[in-house]
């Protein structure tokens, strides 16, 4: 076990040495794009070098389980996913890493789930697709980013609401769900916005889980359709169990500077992410609700 450092190292921090930054999916997702675009940012309020870098496996436990067991000085920070860092070691009997280990810095964005199909698809809407999975079962299959994730639960949401059950296909990493679909592995995926921007030629979006309809979407969301169907992926910045207090809230101010930054947010709205400012008390607040009602949805997900 790693000592937790005196007061006179928090005053200090940052040390002098690089502040180590891990990604727990793959390369060209929502969770390194994000970090990415953070990385110049951080590193100028810091002061120091912000290496980004992977641990990809698990759906993302083998990061958290590295996180969990890191120096607690503060050079050490991991991305972290919700609903993923609690539906693990609520369904597993050792994820590696607890939910309440994982002290959260910051939750910065939101990305809405979205189902889309090809562009090219016979499916224009999301009562077509019902009505060809209810006419010949097994045509239609959906594509989402890992089990336990958003996508997967959306997509759970949607069997249960539609009387439906199709078949769920998880692949490693929101950058893989593109490729699955133009490549016809698929017939849908279950997105995120994000993912959906960078594709808008060669998709089409049938309904979005969100409360409001996305501005930059020409799609209905899942309520409007009849669906209560509302989930998304948040991503935040975690450090181990034991870093202090007066640590977290600098890397804090560091990731909400970044957010408060014009031409970062203008960056992040063309991407399809939604910012947020949750500091640490409010985002320990936020995962802790998150735990009770992701509770209630295991059974679903266990069927």
């Amino acid at each position: 076990m790693f000592s937790t450092p005196s007061y006179a190292d928090e005053t200090k921090f940052p040390l002098n040495e690089p502040i180590n930054y891990l990604i727990p999916f793959s390369a060209g997702g929502e969770s390194d794009l994000f970090a990415r675009l953070q990385q110049p940012y951080l590193e100028k309020e810091l002061g120091q070098k912000v290496i980004v870098n992977y641990k990809i496996g698990a759906d993302g436990a083998l990061a958290w389980s590295d996180l969990v067991n890191n120096p607690a000085t503060g050079h050490y920070t991991a991305g972290i996913n919700l609903p993923h860092i609690i539906l693990q070691p609520l369904q597993r009997k050792n994820a590696g890493y607890k939910t309440e280990q994982l002290k959260p810095v910051m939750i910065f964005h939101v990305t809405p789930c979205v189902l889309a199909v090809r562009a090219d698809s016979p499916y224009k809407t999301l009562d077509d697709l019902i009505k060809a999975a209810k006419e010949k079962p097994g045509s239609v299959i959906i594509g989402g980013c890992g089990n336990g994730t958003s996508g997967h639960i959306a997509s759970v949401m949607f069997n249960k609401q539609s009387g439906l059950n199709l078949p769920y296909i998880p692949f490693p990493g929101t950058a893989d769900l593109p490729i699955a679909l133009l490549g016809n592995h698929v017939t849908a995926i279950m997105a995120f916005t994000s993912g959906y921007s960078q594709y808008a030629k060669e998709m089409r979006v049938l309904a979005i889980a969100s409360e409001e309809r996305d501005p930059n979407i020409d799609a209905p969301t899942f309520k409007e359709l009849g669906y209560n169907i509302v989930e998304g992926s948040f991503r935040g910045l975690a450090v181990p169990p034991d870093t202090p207090d007066s640590v977290v809230d600098k890397l804090y101010q560091a990731c909400a500077k970044a957010n408060a930054d014009p031409a970062f947010k203008a960056k992040v709205s063309t991407m399809g992410m939604t910012l947020l400012d949750m500091n640490p008390a409010q985002s320990r607040e936020f995962i802790n609700k998150k735990i009770e009602d992701y509770k209630i949805l295991l059974k679903d997900l266990s069927k």
